[in-house]
């Protein structure tokens, strides 16, 4: 029976799971005292696992914003989320060295031909800044840390950028929902501003998409 009854908690603590990933309000509430590490292990499998579609960007921002009920500090916050994006880049990048070319195919149904050749051309374009730039564009940051892995920059250039991308993206959206949690309306709100940040995340990548079929 105590058997059956932990399957089913397993089972039931899934189902949670999936069921509030996109809700980060109810995710964070519902983590408890583990609350950073949920956190820290979303972000970092994000990157590090190369699992593009999970809300960073929303989840950092609303930890911002719930941070005193949460019962976390600002300065913790940023620390940990830089830690765990730092790590998730530097995991996919050694990913993308050892595993890349077997890694992407045209008919994958996550790591597509397409998504590593758009991360290839974000990277082409700018530069090593293209990992400080990448880090605020959703799926585009997941691809771009392999790709690298698989070009010709040397590492320390690559840790560089990342370290700097990571922490930057991590003050920014904290200290984003920290101050903006102030505001009664953002604080009444959270699920609209969550939607609202994926659409303004997602936008450019929206915009490149219909700038190349006019081109076609």
């Amino acid at each position: 029976m105590s058997l059956l009854h932990s399957a089913g908690s397993l089972v039931s603590a899934s189902h949670m799971v999936s069921a509030s990933i996109l809700d980060p309000t109810s995710l964070l509430e519902g983590a408890g005292p583990w609350v950073l590490v949920v956190v820290m292990a979303i972000i970092f499998i994000e990157t590090g696992l190369l699992f593009p579609f999970l809300p960073g960007d929303t989840l950092v921002f609303t930890a911002a914003i719930l941070a005193a009920p949460l019962g976390l500090t600002l300065p913790v916050l940023v620390v940990c989320v830089s830690i765990a994006a730092v790590l998730g880049d530097q995991t996919g990048y050694h990913i993308g060295r050892r595993f890349g070319p077997r890694l992407f195919k045209p008919d994958a149904r996550l790591f597509k031909t397409r998504y590593r050749d758009q991360a290839d051309e974000f990277f082409v374009r700018y530069g090593g800044r293209a990992l400080v730039l990448a880090r605020f564009v959703p799926v585009v940051r997941t691809f771009v840390p392999p790709t690298v892995g698989m070009s010709k920059l040397p590492f320390r250039s690559f840790v560089l950028w990342n370290t700097i991308g990571g922490v930057a993206w991590a003050l920014i959206l904290t200290l984003a929902g920290y101050f903006l949690g102030g505001i009664p309306f953002v604080a009444n709100n959270i699920e609209i501003i969550a939607v609202l940040i994926v659409i303004v995340s997602v936008l450019p990548i929206a915009i490149d998409i219909l700038r190349r079929r006019r081109r076609a």
